[in-house]
């Protein structure tokens, strides 16, 4: 079994590079294709996958994972699924009757920061300073209902306990939250969604 995941920014693959072996079994290979954003990621998908479905195996799946950054979340999942289906493939969320798929559309709401903030522990093991109490306050108890982007609410958070003085590097932050998250304690509902996603695509029961 191989898994291409296709991304819309470095910090996706740095943060996945710690979280895919903690979902996937040892033999099961992937690699990460890296676009230059939304927008390119987007503007390229078809081409991309009509050039996989010249030539993929049988045994391969493809997995999209895109921040919804503010965007209406059930246009963004059909404009996904459309791409996948104008290229050949069956997808995760319109599979065929045995229940088999090739593509797996998830998106991170409102981007990938929210699962940082799903996870307080690995967030607080990264920035110790951090309130302990930060899940339990109004504002971040439903990681994936934070207002105004995650981005930003992260940002404002790690330059309030003085870790930054301005704009924060998202790569760098990923590299150092990332290695401490754990799959099950993780409150985002978006990031339970993307683990049951790869999970399914390996038949884990």
């Amino acid at each position: 079994m191989h898994i291409e995941l296709l991304l819309e920014e470095r910090s996706a693959e740095v943060a996945l590079k710690y979280i895919l072996p903690k979902i996937l079994p040892d033999d099961v290979s992937y690699n990460f294709h890296v676009f230059n954003g939304k927008p390119d990621l987007l503007k390229k998908l078809s081409a991309r996958l009509k050039g996989y479905s010249k030539w993929i195996p049988d045994d391969w799946r493809i997995v999209v994972l895109i921040d919804e950054d503010r965007k209406n979340c059930q246009e963004l999942k059909t404009q996904l699924e459309n791409a996948a289906h104008q290229s050949g493939f069956v997808t995760k969320s319109s599979p065929l009757p045995n229940g088999d798929f090739q593509v797996v559309n998830r998106l991170a709401i409102e981007e990938l920061e929210v699962w940082f903030f799903g996870d307080i522990e690995a967030l607080r093991e990264a920035y110790p300073r951090v309130s302990k109490s930060l899940q339990y306050q109004k504002k971040y108890r439903v990681p994936d209902a934070i207002t105004g982007g995650t981005y930003e609410a992260l940002e404002r958070l790690l330059i309030r306990t003085l870790y930054y003085v301005e704009k924060i590097p998202k790569i760098e932050v990923a590299q150092n939250i990332a290695p401490h998250m754990e799959l099950s304690r993780n409150r985002s509902n978006s990031f339970q969604v993307f683990v049951e996603g790869l999970r399914t695509c390996v038949e884990i029961e």
